[in-house]
């Protein structure tokens, strides 16, 4: 596909840009993340990218390192004892994505595309796979991310994830950064411990991203 050439030039050129400009925003991160609890400054999810292939996105830490580990967020009592003051600002603006411009300068994800599943995330891998979803790049930030998020049902999210697979291009990955900007302004969709349900019929948020604390 031609245009995954230019989406990749594009990516290197952004990422970089990206790293050089926020570079002051890195550092005040990693000075209030320290200041705030113990640990390290980034942790590592096992994901799954393009071709179902798997690799480790980064973000900042968000969550003490006693927090059980592989257990979702919804299944920890009472999960808000677990974030730290600084981790509740970072999911809430989004800020704790940024180390992904790390991978996305690495080759591992694209600004624009569908979102990394986790690699034990099997219904969304496969509901992926009926809409040729999981043969373009991952992303930052998506059409699903720009259609409501954590609250959407993981057959839609994978209908949408399809949709722009089927439209990706300048003109879609355009649309989809200016509605991030919008969406984080407006913190749309962000529902903690909610990825969206296969059920219809069911209210039951399922597994959040777990987190694997990089040592």
């Amino acid at each position: 596909m031609g245009y995954l050439k230019i989406k990749r030039v594009l990516d290197i050129l952004f990422s970089v840009i990206g790293l050089i400009v926020l570079s002051p925003v890195f550092l005040i991160l990693i000075i209030a993340i320290k200041l705030d609890s113990k640990g390290p400054i980034l942790f590592k999810q096992k994901r799954v990218r393009m071709h179902k292939k798997h690799f480790y996105i980064l973000k900042f830490r968000t969550m003490r390192t006693d927090t059980p580990k592989d257990t979702p967020t919804h299944l920890l009592e009472n999960p808000d004892q677990w974030i730290t003051k600084v981790g509740k600002f970072l999911r809430k603006t989004s800020l704790d994505e940024l180390p992904q411009i790390i991978n996305i300068l690495k080759g591992e994800m694209s600004i624009i595309g569908p979102r990394p599943a986790l690699w034990n995330q099997y219904d969304l891998i496969k509901e992926r796979d009926k809409y040729s979803a999981n043969a373009v790049p991952v992303g930052l930030t998506g059409l699903a991310q720009i259609s409501g998020r954590d609250e959407i049902e993981i057959d839609e999210k994978a209908r949408i994830d399809g949709e722009y697979a089927d439209m990706i291009g300048f003109m879609m990955d355009a649309r989809c950064f200016v509605g991030t900007v919008f969406s984080v302004l407006r913190n749309d969709g962000v529902l903690e411990g909610g990825t969206g349900v296969m059920s219809k019929n069911s209210n039951k948020q399922e597994q959040k991203e777990e987190e694997s604390v990089i040592r």
